[in-house]
């Protein structure tokens, strides 16, 4: 006889996920509805309604449920395993916590909200991710953008940094570039579809780079298609993300203005590299400094300055060389000036010139003829060759 065969069991948890794979996918990630759904309640119990055709949830909740019969959150999880994807979600001890800060955030081009959960290709834990920075910019970057964004990149790896970027053309792949020169696990790419949608195609080896030692993100299905309007929902997992947002050449309607945005929103901090005056992939990096929601960032230091524990990265006072005039008094210095370059002139005339007393500019005279910056002639005082330039 042939025992019977015993359902298996799920823990809440495993619960909860399948209902977030599933919710996903009933509704657009990131869309004011299901953030609101999600208020003081289980994703469980929201798919619950949806399923029961709660009238509360308005024409969208029943043109969502239109499609339930269409989606199995069991297949989905088991292939994407079986891929070596993984689904992250609250409960779970790789769970980026950071990225709650979104929860309640006022909408942005109709997105906002906490995502469900993350779907991840590869092998650096989301948890590892509370050292990072999101570096985003123009597509259409100039050389010097570019160069600005993978050194600032390759900086904050070797620092202990993680980059996060979106993997488009342009200032994204120069900075996810940047970070793979450093140690493994140094950048991670969120995407606007699936994991294993590679977009743009041209960066695909990129991306395959990035999965190899760090990780690809996204809160869409994998097998699920890139939108216009997934790229917005993803700009704000970007900047919920990281600890700071560095925006390299950026336009008036640059999408990663739409990034800065959420990153401005949620309190952390906002920084821009600066450009060309007048260049149109200057303005928006520009009017980010003007408006005082950017800080002017040029180098990896300065970002670690604003983002790093207290005390980690300190930056230093911009001085020119020294010269042998840093070290002169006040009134050597206007003994200096009162020397003549042509043709030596005698210590009352200096002392004249520089409105000092005699005895005081004799000494000072002395002072400099030790320096070597004056020299002592029968006729008088003159300055000493290459003294001008000193």
């Amino acid at each position: 006889m042939t025992a019977a065969s015993v359902a298996p069991t799920f823990t809440d948890l495993e619960r909860e996920r399948l209902s977030r794979i599933a919710l996903t996918q009933l509704v657009e990630p990131g869309t004011p509805l299901l953030d609101s759904c999600m208020v003081g309640a289980t994703a469980t119990e929201v798919y619950r309604r949806f399923a029961e055709e709660d009238p509360d949830l308005g024409e969208d909740g029943l043109e969502a449920r239109a499609r339930l019969a269409q989606i199995h959150p069991d297949r989905d999880l088991e292939r994407a395993t079986n891929a070596g994807f993984r689904y992250v979600i609250p409960g779970d001890e790789e769970w980026p916590a950071q990225v709650e800060r979104l929860a309640g955030q006022e909408p942005l081009q109709h997105r906002t909200g906490t995502p469900l959960g993350l779907w991840v290709r590869g092998p650096l834990l989301l948890s590892d991710l509370d050292r990072s920075v999101a570096i985003v910019g123009s597509r259409e970057a100039t050389a010097y953008g570019a160069d600005a964004a993978a050194r600032i990149a390759a900086d904050l790896a070797v620092n202990d940094f993680v980059t996060v970027s979106g993997a488009a053309v342009g200032i994204d792949a120069a900075a996810h570039r940047g970070a793979l020169t450093g140690p493994p696990g140094s950048t991670v790419a969120v995407l606007a579809g699936g994991v294993d949608v590679p977009y743009p195609l041209r960066n695909r080896r990129l991306i395959d780079a990035i999965a190899e030692s760090g990780a690809v993100i996204s809160e869409i299905a994998p097998g699920f298609p890139v939108t216009r309007y997934r790229f917005l929902s993803r700009n704000r997992i970007i900047a919920a993300l990281a600890r700071g947002t560095v925006v390299v050449e950026a336009a008036a309607r640059s999408g990663s203005l739409n990034t800065s945005h959420w990153a401005y929103s949620i309190n952390t901090p906002v920084m821009a590299v600066p450009g060309q005056v007048g260049a149109v992939t200057s303005v928006g990096t520009h009017d980010l400094v003007r408006t005082g929601k950017g800080v002017l960032v040029t180098d990896g230091l300065d970002v670690r300055e604003l983002v790093g524990d207290s005390g980690e990265a300190l930056t230093t006072e911009p001085r020119g060389p020294v010269r042998r005039r840093d070290s002169l008094t006040s009134i050597e210095k206007q003994v200096l000036d009162a020397v003549p370059v042509t043709r030596p002139s005698s210590q009352l005339d200096i002392a004249r010139s520089a409105c000092l007393h005699p005895k005081t500019a004799g000494t000072a005279l002395t002072r400099l003829e030790a320096l070597g910056l004056a020299e002592r002639f029968p006729e008088g005082w003159q300055l000493a060759p290459g003294a001008a330039r000193t």
